[in-house]
Formats: structure tokens, C-alpha cells, sequence
């Protein structure tokens, strides 16, 4: 499991950037090392830009739910 303290400080890493560069972080922002750390912390690009409060979550249609809760159930 992933410490707190790490993905703080990923978060934070994104909102410093954020904050430096007057729009959202782009991975190519960022040198490779770190990078991977902060998706190694806060998973994938938008997810990670989700958890440092930087992008809203995507909300899925009700449909699109009910359709993927149902597709999960067959396998």
C-alpha cells in the first residue's frame, strides 16, 4: 500500500506545477523519474490530477453505470 506522505507529496507536486505554469500539468512537465512516481502514487494522468484537486471526476451517464455494472456481473 502507498503511504499518505507519498501521495501528498505527489499531490502537492502537481498543484506547485499547476501554479508555476497558470494551466493543468502535462506529464511531458515533469522528467521521467518523476513521472512515474506520482502515477506509481495517484495512478493514471487524470486520475492523478483528479486527487490533487486540479480536475473534476468525470461522471459517467446513469446508463453507461448500469451498462458496465451488468457487463462486470457476466464474467
Amino acid at each position: 500500500m502507498i503511504s499518505d506522505d507519498k501521495k501528498l507529496w505527489a499531490a502537492e507536486l502537481l498543484r506547485q506545477k499547476a501554479d508555476e505554469l497558470g494551466r493543468l500539468p502535462k506529464k511531458d512537465d515533469f522528467d521521467e523519474l518523476t513521472r512515474s512516481r506520482i502515477k506509481a502514487f495517484l495512478g493514471p494522468w487524470p486520475r492523478a490530477l483528479e486527487a490533487a484537486g486540479l480536475k473534476e471526476a468525470k461522471q459517467l451517464p446513469e446508463e453507461t453505470k448500469k451498462k458496465k455494472k451488468r457487463n462486470k456481473k457476466q464474467f
